[in-house]
């Protein structure tokens, strides 16, 4: 897996501040938000943005990645994270007789269970080479390919998308490779700007406690725990 920050947008703290700044300061006007944003004055915008979980001004920035050797299986849940941006490789357009494969770990680190998976890739090339040799379009062979086939793609998300995406898929629940992938799109992030970034992460690890309920790793207590400790006080 290969991931890299391409852009994002510049200043972003003091942009968010600004538009703190028009939500909250009765004087401020359009000419004048960018000013007086000082750093100790952008800080305090934006903790008070946080503490108090409002959130639409953190929409106006946004950060654009591109990523590769990921597996279609990586794909299939990224995309579920519907306000963001996705450009892939197209398997219409690109041929995929020489495709390689993403193995899960809990696979690769199993000789019986890697020699199962790897017949299973070899066969998937056979017979889409097969059918290409047959003269089947690759719009139509790729109907044999597998989740495991690597692709790369380039999306943006606005930072209130992903600091939810991070809620998630840095959870230990998620799977293993999407997880590989937020962590190192969190490390490439609080490079740029650790303010905004300072509590990103797990769920438990940005709320202190997990909303996971009968689904929770144990790492953090559940709200349904908190709730309970409450109501016997």
């Amino acid at each position: 897996m290969n991931v890299i920050l391409l852009t994002h947008t510049p200043e972003p703290e003091k942009i968010i501040a600004a538009a703190a700044k028009l939500c909250y300061s009765q004087k401020a006007d359009i000419q004048s938000l960018m000013d007086g944003l000082e750093p100790d004055t952008v800080k305090t915008f934006i903790s008070k943005l946080m503490s108090m979980h409002h959130e639409s001004p953190l929409e106006h920035v946004s950060f654009t990645f591109a990523v590769e050797d990921v597996s279609r299986a990586l794909l299939a849940q990224i995309t579920r994270h519907r306000l963001a941006s996705f450009s892939v490789r197209s398997q219409r357009y690109c041929s995929e007789e020489t495709f390689k494969a993403v193995i899960p770990d809990s696979i690769d680190k199993d000789p019986k269970k890697r020699v199962i998976f790897r017949d299973a890739i070899v066969d998937a090339k056979n017979a889409y080479n097969g059918l290409q040799r047959l003269g089947v379009k690759n719009e139509d062979a790729r109907a044999v390919l597998p989740n495991a086939c690597c692709t790369r793609m380039v999306f943006t998300m606005n930072l209130r998308e992903l600091l939810h995406f991070f809620n998630l898929r840095c959870c230990v629940r998620a799977q293993t490779e999407i997880r590989e992938l937020a962590n190192q799109m969190l490390i490439l992030c609080k490079e740029v700007s650790p303010i905004l970034f300072e509590h990103a992460g797990a769920h438990c690890e940005s709320l202190g406690y997990c909303p996971e309920g009968k689904m929770s790793c144990g790492r953090a207590p559940t709200i349904e725990k908190l709730l309970s400790v409450y109501r016997s006080k």
